[in-house]
């Protein structure tokens, strides 16, 4: 079992920087995936970014080379530094935990069991 707590969201203008965080407790965060997800109103949830046990990441194509993922394992502890911001990257954002795999992570949310409760990111042009 895994409970998940997001935090950082909050206004920024086009342009700017979040840091979002997700605190992880319980039983076998350290070897999950986790990822980021988002979902705008109106608009189906999306995949952002993965990270696997040992540091690996994947990125969706609409937020590369402007967000990174990262994780710190002795805080419990996973990040997405979003940066260039978008008003179309406005949206609640979601960490989660696959449990079912440790490494060759995807962006599926399906496949990820555990969910925080979300932080709102709004980005004003």
């Amino acid at each position: 079992q895994v409970q998940l707590v997001e935090s950082g969201g909050g206004s920024v203008q086009a342009g700017g920087s979040l840091r979002l965080s997700c605190a992880a407790s319980g039983y076998g965060y350290r070897s999950y995936c986790m990822g980021w997800f988002r979902q705008a109103p109106g608009k189906e949830r999306e995949g952002v970014a993965a990270i696997d046990r040992d540091g690996d990441t994947i990125y969706a194509d609409s937020v590369k080379d402007r967000f990174t993922i990262s994780r710190d394992n002795a805080k419990n502890t996973l990040y997405l530094q979003m940066n260039s911001l978008k008003p179309e990257d406005a949206a609640m954002y979601y960490c989660a935990a696959d449990s079912t795999r440790g490494s060759w992570c995807y962006l599926a949310g399906t496949l990820y069991k555990y969910w925080g409760q979300g932080t709102l990111v709004t980005v004003s042009s």
